[in-house]
């Protein structure tokens, strides 16, 4: 596709962009030459230390290809030499994070965390409206109710499913809300009487244990349509309708419980989109300026009718004094850019040299956010005028510092307040866990969130050693020392910081969107390791993850966890090497083709279709919501076997070969996909799914980007 550009100073500017960009400086009364002016001192002010950063990058990757494994087994020797050459830095002891203007779902309320495609209007608008969900919903459309004894669900509404969804939600109202007496399984009727919650049960009246969680309620006092309450700073939902198919058979009148559930969303512009071009960019940032703004909506068929979505409205209670307050019906949304590392014709240089995606990513938020900041959307976003910005993929606290240089220059560009941008540190890359508690130093006034993200956090680990010798079988890592170190490192320096206090301490991704009973017997986990919040794929999972911040105290476990973790950096300079292979071939082979079929699965959508990230099925059939950390970790792991000897490229070859096939038969029924079988050397998904594996030693940190973006824009361009 030919792009055509308009000359502003001494840029390029894509017109169609620069058009849009115009109509929000006119909105935010802001100056077109001088936002334009300081834009063009801003991109080459930064651009060479970008390049500088990255070299560096590479110099470091160099440095490790030459090691050995018995100099890096030495744990001492091979800390002494990491420090001596700069990679591990000196830590920052009497670091503290100093963040204001925080909202509350960031700094008080410990809840789940949803991340969605921002260029997908339904998924963005079913995100962002995720902050309350029903319960019983949730559990009766998954198997968290099992179907044993009759409760299968059903074509049409199964009644003894419906009782045991309504007997375990009510079981966990007398967990989370106890009455003095008597159990909410057995409640008649719900009314306010002298600013009181009085419940009936037996014919006989009893009230809250704790009379403090009853906050409001909506509709008459006698008779009310809804009751609030609180728990652990989250709040629950009892709605009462006595001619609701559901109400009208229960004794209360009860038809569903809705949790708050996703107290916070990243909107995404990273890893789970496809954006590879102007078009693409200009798309993604329409889609965040409109949720934003408010104005976001889309149609779809359900039920052979046809829906508009929107954004939901605030909720409206009335409180014990008879005076009304609301609750925001809307996730507080926050937006993640992309790293240091890739660049845009979005905006050239005078040469025609591409500038650093980027700083173009951190230019928009900010000026999408300063029209939240001045109230011009239909709904605010963030109650405190604060500007969330997730960034990912740094390496170290020097290039946290650039991007703490890069947000405060931004803020002048907007005339915006000193530290009203925020920012997300995702620690995902091995130099930022062993640096963290000076990566959090860096931006100790702006900084709202920390995170672990095991893949592509297992992505850099393999890349780093790429040449030391072969990585242990993929499963294993999750079960290695320097996971279970970088796992505790996080939240050890998030805690020491002072973060539980004033921002999120993060934890990652439920990967199986299908498989509910397990996450909730297992993703509790994340808190009991000090998380408070945690990502989540669905809505219907935010709602179930919730369920777990009202079971316990996160502030008890993270008070716990000051007095007995432990500074980790040993265990997580333990490289995952296995020193003497000695795997069948069947061990071999099941690598492989568990490997191959993932990338497959994955860069076919991405290039093809340009999804970044859906429900990808796995060997077995088992849907995994896949992106590009998830290929990363896949690639990067085939490539260093690959190098190391224990597979041969013919080998590689045939088994993709074989999962193409597997890939083209999962992708059957979608009229629009392209088989790979039959085709194999025309295939744009299948040629780059070889180049990521052929090529992995060579990809910057073994970053998938620059392979899928060629690949994408050439498979537009055909």
């Amino acid at each position: 596709m030919t792009y055509h550009y308009k000359k502003l100073g001494s840029l390029n500017v894509e017109k169609e962009f620069a058009s849009w960009v115009d109509k929000l400086l006119i909105t935010a009364g802001i100056n077109n030459d001088t936002f334009w002016s300081r834009v063009e001192a801003y991109l080459n002010k930064h651009h060479d230390i970008n390049e500088n950063l990255l070299k560096k990058r590479d110099d470091i990757q160099l440095m490790h290809d030459q090691l050995t494994l018995n100099e890096c087994l030495d744990l001492e020797q091979y800390q002494h030499f990491l420090k001596e050459a700069g990679y591990l830095e000196e830590e920052r002891s009497k670091s503290k994070v100093e963040t204001n203007q925080l909202d509350d779902e960031i700094t008080s309320q410990a809840g789940p965390q949803l991340v969605v495609p921002v260029n997908n209007a339904r998924y963005a608008l079913n995100a962002a409206n995720a902050r309350w969900g029903s319960l019983y919903d949730s559990l009766y459309g998954t198997d968290v109710i099992d179907e044993d004894h009759g409760k299968e669900k059903t074509s049409s509404y199964n009644p003894l499913r419906g009782s045991a969804v309504i007997e375990y939600s009510k079981a966990l109202l007398d967990e989370w809300v106890p009455l003095v007496t008597g159990s909410h399984q057995e409640a008649e009727e719900y009314v306010i009487d002298n600013k009181m919650l009085k419940v009936k049960v037996k014919d006989s009246w009893t009230e809250l244990a704790s009379s403090l969680q009853f906050k409001g309620y909506r509709g008459d006092p006698q008779s009310p349509e809804s009751i609030l309450i609180e728990h652990h700073r989250m709040h629950l939902d009892i709605l009462i309708d006595r001619t609701h198919p559901i109400g009208k058979n229960d004794k209360a009148g009860v038809k569903d419980i809705e949790l708050e559930a996703a107290t916070t969303v990243i909107a995404d512009f990273e890893d789970s989109v496809a954006a590879v071009d102007p078009e693409d960019k200009l798309d993604v940032y329409h889609h965040w300026h409109q949720l934003i703004e408010g104005s976001l909506t889309t149609e779809f068929t359900k039920g052979g009718r046809t829906v508009t979505r929107k954004l939901n409205e605030d909720r409206v209670y009335q409180a014990q004094d008879n005076t009304t307050f609301s609750l925001s019906g809307r996730s507080l949304l926050l937006v993640r850019n992309v790293g240091h590392l890739m660049k845009t014709d979005l905006i050239t240089f005078a040469d025609g040299s591409h500038t650093f995606e980027g700083m173009i990513d951190g230019i928009i938020s900010g000026l999408i956010g300063k029209l939240d900041h001045q109230g011009k959307g239909t709904h605010t976003n963030s109650d405190k005028g604060s500007i969330y910005i997730v960034k990912p993929k740094m390496h170290g606290s020097e290039e946290v510092k650039f991007a703490n240089s890069m947000f405060t220059d931004i803020e002048e560009i907007l005339d915006l307040p000193a530290n009203t941008i925020k920012i997300g540190v995702m620690d995902e890359e091995r130099r930022t866990s062993l640096n963290l508690k000076n990566c959090i130093d860096e931006v100790r006034n702006r900084i709202f969130f920390i995170n672990t993200g095991f893949l592509d956090r297992t992505g850099d680990e393999i890349h780093t050693a790429f040449q030391i010798g072969p990585m242990i079988r993929k499963g294993a890592m999750k079960d290695s020392v320097w996971l279970t170190g970088y796992e505790q490192s996080n939240v050890f320096n998030g805690l020491q910081t002072g973060l539980n206090h004033k921002g999120q301490i993060g934890k990652g991704m439920w990967a199986m969107p299908d498989e509910m009973k397990k996450m909730v017997d297992q993703k509790i986990g994340h808190l009991y390791a000090g998380g408070n919040t945690a990502w989540v794929p669905s809505p219907t999972a935010a709602v179930l993850h919730a369920i777990h911040y009202h079971q316990v105290n996160l502030s008890d476990i993270q008070n716990n966890l000051m007095k007995t973790l432990t500074d980790k950096t040993r265990e997580m300079l333990t490289l995952p090497i296995e020193p003497d292979p000695s795997w069948t071939e069947k061990e071999i082979n099941e690598e492989l083709e568990n490997n191959a079929q993932g990338i497959l699965g994955y860069v076919v959508r991405w290039i093809e279709h340009g999804i970044g990230c859906s429900k990808v099925p796995d060997i077995h059939g088992t849907g995994l919501m896949e992106d590009r950390a998830t290929l990363r970790i896949s690639s990067q792991h085939m490539a260093n076997w690959l190098h190391h000897g224990v597979v041969t490229k013919e080998q590689v070859r045939q088994v993709m070969k074989k999962m193409a096939k597997l890939v083209d038969e999962q992708n059957q029924l979608d009229p629009d996909y392209q088989f790979m079988s039959g085709r194999f050397e025309e295939s744009e998904a299948f040629q780059g799914a070889l180049e990521l594996i052929f090529e992995g030693h060579q990809q910057p940190n073994g970053y998938t980007e620059p392979i899928l973006h060629r690949r994408r824009r050439a498979f537009k361009n055909k």
